[in-house]
């Protein structure tokens, strides 16, 4: 028998996902990475293998937000959100990676959705 842990049913999780969802130039993957004291966030165009736009808790536009908390996983969703319109994108496909939806992750994408990206 096998023995495992958090963090590899989240990543048997995250290839699942992955195999459906895929990120394009006018439609990129909003990818969502959670550490215990920041939160991350990136658009990507996996045709082209690029990143377009990305916020986290650790940029200064984000400093003296509660990183590790939903408040702020909620501005990160605020400036990735702004930033991705400012670059021309609305549309976008959530990569929650492998993380529940709820928490931290939820927070993001409502306030992503608030400020002008659906999915």
């Amino acid at each position: 028998m096998v023995k495992t842990n958090n963090a590899s049913r989240r990543q048997r999780r995250r290839w699942h996902i992955r195999k459906k969802i895929s990120g394009t130039a006018s439609r990129p993957r909003l990818c969502v990475f959670r550490s215990a004291k920041h939160i991350y966030a990136q658009l990507i165009d996996d045709e082209a293998g690029k990143t377009l736009v990305a916020a986290s808790t650790v940029e200064k536009s984000a400093e003296g937000s509660k990183s590790s908390t939903v408040e702020g996983a909620a501005l990160v969703g605020k400036l990735v959100a702004e930033k991705a319109v400012k670059a021309g994108i609305s549309q976008v496909v959530f990569d929650r990676s492998g993380y529940k939806f709820h928490g931290r992750v939820k927070s993001l994408a409502d306030a992503a959705r608030e400020n002008g990206l659906q999915f």
